[in-house]
Formats: structure tokens, C-alpha cells, sequence
């Protein structure tokens, strides 16, 4: 059974930047795409970049273009998203998601994380 652990989140001021990783547990995912995902109460819940098992396909929410970058080490099982210029409304949980197959991790991942808090204060 694979587990999806993520790390990273906390407190941290507009304009600041925080690094999630998303680390995989009980077999490898080097051949799943994965994405980072993010909720808020009352709000859908978001995808926010995607990559593709060899990290040669990457989509970003027009909402963090330019500002998240998401990557992937294969060799340790490891997925990130670096976050910069984070602003008050990027505030949420942050979820990381895996499937095997890549359109499906938009709609409905089978694989999915706990999450891990981002605050961002004004």
C-alpha cells in the first residue's frame, strides 16, 4: 500500500516562500503523475500543479503561474512544490495526489496525502 506523506507547510508573511515535499511510502511512484492540490472551508478544492512521471509534462494553475514550481525526484521518491511570492489567498491545506494515469489525477486521484497547513499572514 502506498502512503503519501506531506511536509513543508507552516507560517510564513506575504512575499515569503515555503518548500512542500510530498514523500511516497511502501512502493516507489516513479511512474505516477502527481499533483499538489489545495482546500479551503467553503471553497472547491483546487488543483494547483501537476507533473508527469518523468517530469517532462507540467501544468500550473493560472492562479500560481510564475510563483510555484513543482518538481519531482524519482530516486527518492519525493515530490515538491517550491513556493514563492506567496500571497494571503494562497492560504489553504495542501494536498499532494498520485495516479497511474494522468488525466485521472485531475478528476479523481486514488492516491491522496493528509495535507499539510499553509498560512500565509498579510
Amino acid at each position: 500500500q502506498v502512503q503519501l506523506v506531506e511536509s513543508g507547510g507552516g507560517l510564513v508573511q506575504a512575499g515569503g516562500s515555503l518548500r512542500l515535499s510530498c514523500a511516497a511510502s511502501g512502493r516507489t511512484i516513479r511512474s505516477y503523475a502527481v499533483g499538489w492540490f489545495r482546500q479551503t472551508p467553503g471553497k472547491e478544492r483546487e488543483v494547483v500543479a501537476a507533473i508527469n512521471w518523468n517530469g517532462k509534462s507540467i501544468w500550473y494553475a493560472d492562479s500560481v503561474k510564475g510563483r510555484f514550481t513543482i518538481s519531482r525526484d524519482n530516486a527518492k521518491n519525493t515530490v515538491y512544490l517550491q513556493m514563492n511570492s506567496l500571497k494571503p489567498e494562497d492560504t489553504a491545506v495542501y494536498h499532494c495526489a498520485a495516479d497511474s494515469l494522468h488525466t485521472r489525477l485531475y478528476r479523481d486521484p486514488g492516491l491522496w496525502g493528509q495535507g499539510t497547513q499553509v498560512t500565509v499572514s498579510s
